[in-house]
């Protein structure tokens, strides 16, 4: 699993000063994902954020500096994006993304989870 380390530090940082949330680090999507109240909020890639957010915000967004539609098997996935290192170096810019991803984990639907295989 390629994270980057240092990236996956300052997210654990930023959240471990809020108390009320029930964090859970988990590998995912490749990379080390942030289970925010049992829900993927934010994944750590190589040296990239994949942010989960409200939908409606896309286009938004999409003009921010480092901002990438995240597209997977061809298909772009609505109210998920990677940010690159441009678009979260500076402190103010790493808030607003980790702050949009927490506003938007508490009407985030959890994903559903798997059945085991029945013989």
């Amino acid at each position: 699993m390629a994270y980057d380390h240092n990236l996956a530090a300052r997210v654990r940082e930023y959240l471990s000063e809020i108390d009320e949330l029930q964090v859970e680090e988990k590998a995912m999507f490749g990379g080390l994902a942030f289970m925010i109240n049992k829900k993927m909020c934010i994944n750590i890639g190589d040296d990239m954020l994949m942010c989960r957010f409200d939908p409606t915000l896309t286009k938004e967004l999409s003009t921010r500096p480092g901002y990438l539609p995240m597209i997977m098997k061809g298909k772009e996935y609505k109210g998920y994006c990677y940010v690159e290192s441009a678009g979260y170096k500076n402190k103010k810019d790493f808030e607003f993304w980790i702050k949009l991803c927490l506003d938007y984990n508490d009407t985030a639907k959890s994903s559903k989870k798997k059945s085991a295989k029945r013989k």
